[in-house]
């Protein structure tokens, strides 16, 4: 696969539509285009202790930055004609389909591609399991930011271009 976009999606509590960031990675002619990372206010609007303490992102973070149907304008032209590559994608494909269906909007049926089974069809048990910095890794990006979401789209990207 040589055009995609790879995203990655960080919630603020436990509702697939509280996404607080996100992350995009574009992909063409298997070159990296173009990254994009935004701050969404999260709906609901509320953080729990243990989403922050995964990705460090609080309130304070998000309250003043544009609700999830701003960011998506922004970014939805760029995407135009691309599959969407996530690592786990029904977690992220969930979050998109959540946040769109929490803001009464129309959801345009994007093609999703998962790079972690990618990696169990191909790595199989070569590796010790299949978490995102363990086959960023064996595809040779150092995810030293990992849950950060553009990180996090860029070794989903690197992961894709290697084995997809």
């Amino acid at each position: 696969m040589k055009d995609f976009a790879a995203i990655d999606f960080e919630t603020a509590n436990g509702e697939r539509s509280s996404v607080c960031s996100v992350g995009i990675v574009i992909v063409r002619d298997g070159v990296v285009r173009e990254k994009i990372y935004r701050l969404i206010r999260p709906f609901p609007n509320y953080y729990s202790y243990w989403n922050t303490q995964v990705h460090g992102l609080t309130r304070q973070d998000t309250d003043r930055a544009p609700e999830f149907p701003a960011v998506w304008q922004e970014v939805a032209p760029r995407l135009e004609g691309l599959p969407l590559v996530a690592h786990n994608s029904p977690f992220d494909e969930g979050c998109l389909r959540a946040a769109f269906k929490a803001f009464g909007m129309g959801y345009p049926d994007y093609t999703f591609y998962c790079t972690c089974r990618a990696s169990r069809r191909t790595f199989g048990k070569q590796l010790p399991n299949h978490q995102l910095q363990t086959v960023a890794a064996r595809c040779g990006y150092d995810l030293t930011r990992h849950h950060h979401a553009l990180a996090d789209a860029e070794a989903c990207a690197c992961i894709a271009l290697a084995i997809l």
